[in-house]
Order: structure tokens, then sequence, then C-alpha cells
């Protein structure tokens, strides 16, 4: 038992040591990746430092979510080894009585021994008196002692077997025990190896992935491509100059243009002309050739007065097509007819589709000496405190909430520097598509796409509305959460079931909201409520973006507000990024959450084999557990795997099954599994193998399925004070490591 606990100490510290060594090459490659993006921005090669910069910066968060995975596991093995201590001291107590047996045997065996050869003596030094001719008297004497000597020889022998057969007792019991703690230590430690190969491999296959998108990448990158964009960026123009030719001088027309006039630019007071505004005011504005002013005389003036002209947005009847103004250009953006769980701008451009929505009616005040801007924020909104940041990695410290008072909440403390720069993985890079990968011994896929359509619960979204810069109704963003279930069934034996269920928080934004963020000094404080967090083990907040106060009462549910002038600051990389994507995920937290084995699965599992030379027996048994999921909702694409080693000749399967013999293995494709199919969703699938080279060696199956529309955490969000609301609310769940073993 002491070398189980030796074991368990030198197994921490070699995960812990294979942390450093993890730990110490994410930051390598995050320190390359920065070196990357310090090259020469210049030339047609340009380009491919960013995709070097991406491919290396996610190869460093795969090493890193090895570490925070390792991390955990480091913490189980450290809770076994608490545990662990505990049964041994618990075992040490109740076998104290096999060590008494343990001396009284000894001690008995010793005394009997004497006693043996007491009694052998006496008997040999009264048998030599009778050959010497001794005195009757001197033999009656030695007899008494022979007598005397045997009665205790006999005596010891019969307490020696009672000792012995407590002894016997006491040690049979006291090595089960010990056998049956060897045993769960043994198991115990195999599983806790097994978890550290899976977080292993899973990081192998991710790497696997970046690895495969940057040769992609690369391929997709032409010559043509890179030579196309340094031409679009640095050439001249694609019209070459007209030809000019010889004139001859009109002296009426030459002395007229001679005269002395200034002209300037017509320019809107109080708006700031750049390549953003001049398309718009363009739209907006529709007046006569004179953008100009003339300075020549009084006379001139009256002559050339001009005429500036707001004409409203005449509706969209399917026969008319009307000019984009800030309205029509943003008001796709509503997030309404997004997909948070589609593929986000790190990938590709999401291109989301979506019937334009009328401006809403506003007056069209004449355009005089005033000036075309946008109205004033409202006073409610809290200003944030005057701090600066250089970059994404400058975040506040910790500091008091914000006090709601019906309104937004306001800071208590000024920006700073954080003195750690700990955070989740890629927390301040674009979230990666949601959808999960499911990769199980050789087959591989992607779960099916979800589909774009709102699924938004009452109250939370008012509808679409277009995001303007003149806009004073609230903004709206989306939230999808998205978790994970691993489990592991050892035959039909629900205690020994492990599970770990996982989660992340995504929020998105529409692209019109940053020009918002940046054109207000102050944007409004987004802060939200998470509920049921009483059932989450673990809550990790992006440290860059995210902050909350710790010190909260109330166990179910808690406050977050995100630090605004870091939130603006990566929208807008973001949106230099990617400048023609339609909305941005951002990781908001992710969380752990406490499970109850086999309680907190929503597809129960155990598999039975019968192994004989020539034939294999399988049979797995399923039942969909409601409980485990808020709300309940039906398992989408279940798919079983089953590796079936010996020499697979055929097979005959109920529900029909589709077998891989390159593979060795056998796949159940089944519908929607719900509590309202026969059985209430319990069912089995049954195989029988012929095999030429057996017999086979019982493996383990997998599983993989989604939910969408519920979560098994049940964990929820509520937007806190004003200026923000929420248009959408996905949720969803996916196997991760499903497994069964007989």
């Amino acid at each position: 038992m002491k070398h189980g606990q030796i074991s368990s100490k030198e197994l921490a510290d070699f995960i812990r040591e294979r942390v450093t060594i993890e730990e110490t090459y994410s930051r390598s490659m995050t320190k390359l990746a920065k070196t990357a993006s310090n090259f020469s921005q210049l030339g047609t090669f340009a380009p491919l430092w960013d995709v070097f910069r991406l491919s290396t910066e996610k190869l460093a968060s795969c090493h890193m979510d090895l570490v925070r995975k390792l991390q955990e596991l480091i913490r189980e093995v450290q809770k076994y080894m608490d545990e662990q201590a505990k049964a041994h001291k618990k075992t040490k107590e109740e076998v104290s009585s096999t060590l008494e047996a343990v001396q009284n045997i000894q001690s008995m065996s010793q005394v009997l021994q004497k006693s043996k050869e007491s009694y052998n003596n006496k008997s040999l030094e009264l048998e030599r008196m009778r050959k010497d001719g001794a005195t009757q008297r001197d033999l009656d004497k030695v007899g008494v002692k022979v007598k005397k000597a045997t009665e205790t020889y006999k005596s010891y022998v019969e307490k020696y077997s009672s000792s012995k057969t407590e002894f016997e007792q006491k040690m049979s019991e006291t090595a089960q025990k010990f056998q049956d703690i060897e045993e769960s230590h043994v198991l115990h430690m195999k599983e806790i190896i097994q978890s550290y190969a899976y977080s292993i491999e899973e990081t192998h296959k991710q790497i696997g992935e970046v690895h495969k998108e940057f040769v992609n990448d690369m391929e997709n990158t032409s010559v043509e491509s890179l030579i196309q964009k340094l031409a679009e960026s640095k050439g001249t123009g694609k019209e070459r100059p007209g030809p000019i030719e010889f004139e001859e001088c009109n002296v009426s027309i030459a002395s007229e243009v001679a005269k002395p006039r200034k002209r300037k630019p017509f320019t809107i007071p109080g708006r700031r002309k750049d390549k953003d505004t001049d398309s718009t005011e363009n739209d907006i504005l529709q007046a006569d050739n004179s953008f100009y002013s003339s300075s020549d005389s009084e006379e001139e003036d009256d002559r050339r007065k001009f005429h500036v002209e707001i004409k409203p947005v005449q509706p969209n009847n399917g026969t008319h097509q009307h000019k984009a103004t800030i309205d029509d250009k943003l008001a796709n953006n509503d997030l309404l007819s997004l997909d948070p769980f589609g593929p986000s701008v790190s990938g590709s451009t999401s291109s989301v589709s979506s019937s334009a929505v009328p401006p809403p009616n506003r007056p069209t005040t004449p355009l005089g000496t005033g000036a075309l801007a946008p109205p004033p924020r409202p006073s409610s909104r809290p200003k944030l405190p005057a701090g600066k940041l250089t970059g994404i990695s400058e975040v506040g410290r910790p500091f008091s909430p914000p006090k709601v008072t019906g309104s937004s909440p306001t800071l208590a403390a000024p920006l700073a520097r954080a003195e750690s720069s700990s955070s989740l993985s890629s927390s301040t890079s674009i979230s990666a598509s949601n959808t999960p990968t499911v990769e199980d011994d050789g087959f591989v896929g992607k779960l099916p796409t979800f589909e774009k359509r709102c699924e938004t619960p009452a109250g939370t979204s008012r509808g679409p509305s277009p995001v303007t810069l003149a806009s004073q109704d609230s903004l709206p963003i989306a939230v999808a959460f998205t978790e994970t279930v691993n489990a592991y069934f050892k035959g039909a034996d629900p205690s020994k079931c492990i599970v770990k269920i996982t989660g992340d928080m995504t929020l998105s934004f529409p692209s019109g909201i940053i020009k918002i963020f940046t054109s207000s000094p102050s944007p409004a404080v987004l802060s939200f409520r998470l509920r049921n967090t009483s059932k989450l083990e673990q809550i990790l907040p992006n440290q860059q973006l995210l902050h909350s106060d710790s010190s909260q009462s109330d166990t179910n549910t808690r406050d977050f507000w995100l630090n605004m002038s870091a939130l603006t600051m990566f929208l807008r990389k973001s949106s230099e990024q990617n400048p023609t994507s339609s909305y941005y995920n951002v990781d908001i937290l992710k969380y752990q959450v406490c499970s109850n084995g086999i309680h907190s699965t929503p597809l129960n599992l155990a598999v039975y084999w019968k192994c004989e030379p020539s034939t294999t027996d399988v049979r797995v048994d399923y039942r969909y557990n409601p409980e485990a999921m808020q709300p309940p909702g039906p398992l989408s694409s279940v798919q079983v795997l089953v590796p079936v080693s010996g020499g697979v000749t055929s097979m005959q399967s109920l529900p029909s099954a589709i077998w891989n013999a390159e593979q060795s293995k056998s796949l159940w494709k089944l519908n929607n599994i719900t509590e309202k199919l026969e059985n209430e969703g319990s069912g089995s699938l049954r195989a029988k193998f012929e095999l030429s080279d057996g017999p086979s060696i019982p493996a383990t199956l997998a599983v993989q399925f989604f939910t969408e529309g519920s979560t098994l955490s049940g964990v929820d969000m509520d937007l806190v004070g004003s200026g923000y609301r929420l248009s959408l609310n996905k949720k969803r769940f996916a196997t991760g490591r499903y497994m069964a073993d007989c």
C-alpha cells in the first residue's frame, strides 16, 4: 500500500513535468508568432506571414489546451491521493486485529516448541531411569513430572490449533482487503493514464488539423493572387491616360477663364471626411453639380448659389431600387439571421443573407449652416474612466462590480495593466468554428451544420432593427452555449461510469456595432448575469475582456461585465483582419459542469461481449436519459462504432449495421433518440460475427451524437442594464469522448 502512495505521487510529478514542457513550448510558439507579425509587410510575400502567424498561434493554443487538461488531471490525481491516504488509514485500523493474531500465533509457536522439548526430555529421563534400575520412589517422582509436561504440551497444542484457525481467517480477510485495494489502485491509475493518453491524442489531432489547415492555406494562396494583391494596393489605377491633342488658342474664351477665382471643396461642418463616410454622404446627399462656393464677387455668389437636398429613401416595392443609406448598409447585421455556431471570421468569410429592413422614419432637417452628425448619446449611459490601452493584453485590475440602478452600470476604478497575463487560450483571437469534429478510430466527420433560424425564447428579442450610427435604440448581440460531454461506461456497473462535461460561452457582435463603439467616447458597459451557476464546478472567464465580483453571495447567479475599451480594440482588430465578415464571435468564458456519474449522461450505455473461437456476439444496450438535459431534446445523428478483431468473415446485426472490412469495425447509424419513441428511447444493438482467426478480444466502442436547443448544465444568461438587447440565444451539446467497455 505504501508503494501505491509513492506511485501516485510519482505519476503526479511526471504529469506536472509534462505540463511544464508543454507550457514552455506554447510560450515559445506564441513568441514565434509575434516574431512572424513583425516581419516585413511589403512585397508579394507579405500576406503569407499572416498564415504563418495564425497557424503558429493555433499551435500554441493547442499546447496550452493540453496544459489545462493535464492540470485538471493533476488535480484529479491529487484528489485520488487524498482519498487513497484515507482508505489506507481506515484499512490499517480495520486489520489491527490481524496483527494481534499474527503475534499470538508466533508466541504460541514458541511456547509450544518449548513445552514439546520439555515433554520429550522428561520422557527420555524416565526411560533412562527405568533402564538403570532406579528405585520406585524416584521413578514415581519423575513420572509425575512427565505427566505434568504431557498435559502442558497437549494444552499448548490445542491453543495453537485455535490460534492457527483465527490466524488463517484474519490473514485471509486482510489479504483480500489488500488485494481489493491494489486492484482498485491499479484500475484508477490506468484510468488516469487513459485520460492522459486521450488528452495527448486529442491534442495531436488538433495539431494535425492546424497543420492541414496551414497546408491548405498555402496551397490556396496562388502566385497570381499575391501579385494581384500587390498590384491592387500599390498600382496607379486600371485606366490608361487618354490622348491629348494640340488645340488652337481661342482668345475670347481664354480671357474669361483667366479671371481669378478661388474654389474650395464643399464640406459638411462637424463631419470627418474619410473613406468610410464618403460613400454614405454621397448616397444621402443629392445635389446639383455645383459642389463649390465661389468668392469672385457678390454677383457671382448670387448667380452661383447651390441647392442641397436630402431625398427620402424610396420604398422597395420590387420595381424600384434605392441607393444604400447608412441604415440600409448595416440593416442586415441584426443577429436574428446569423448563426453563432457557424464558421467565424478566423476561417472563411461568413455570408448571411437577410431581407433588407427599411430604415426607421427620421426627420428631414434642412441642411443649412448646421451639421449632419449623430444625435447626442443619452446621459444615462456611463463613461469609462480615462485609461490607456496599447494592446488587447492590457486589462483592468479586479475592481468592484458595476452598480445597477435601472440603467447601465458604472465602473469604480481606472484601467491598469494586469499583474498576470494568464487567460483562456486564444481569448484574444477570433473564435474558431464551434462545430465539433468527431474522430473515432478512423471514422471522421463533422456533425451536421445547424440551420440558420431564429430560436429566440419569448421576451429575449424585439425583432430585427438596423444598427445605425445615429441609433439611440438598444444594440443587438447574440450568445451561444456549447457543451461537450465525455463519458466512459464500464460494463453494466453504473458506479464505474466516469463523466466530464465542459462548456463554452460565446458572444457575437454584428459588424455595424464597431463604428458605434469607436465613434463614442464612452459606449454603454455590456453587463450580464449568468444563471444556474450552482451547477458549475469551475468558471474560467476571459481575463482580458471580462470582469466579475467573486464575493457575490448568491451561489446560483454570477454577474459579469466587459472591459469596453479592450472589447472595442479587439473587435476593431477582428474587423481589420476580415473586413467583409457580417459578425464577429468572441470567446467569453469556459466552464466545467458538476457531474453525477451516469445520471449526468444523456445516453446510458452497457456493452456485453461473448467471445468464442469461431464466433463473437456483441450487444449494446442504450437508454435515453431526459433528466440529464435542460430542456430534454432529441439526440441527433447517433452513431455507434464497434471494433471487432479475430478476422470477421460475416456479420448479422439487428438493427442493420455497416461493416468496414478494411478497419474491422461495425457502425450503427440511428435516427433521433427521444423519450417519445418505443420503450421511452431505450433499445439494444445486436450483432453476431463469424470469425476465421478467433477468438476476438473485447474492445472499447465509441458513440457520437448532438442535441440542438438544449444544454446539460441548464446555464443561461440575462443582460443587465440598458443599451443592449439579446437577439439570439442558441444552445447545444455534443459528444467528445463517449465510450463504453465491457
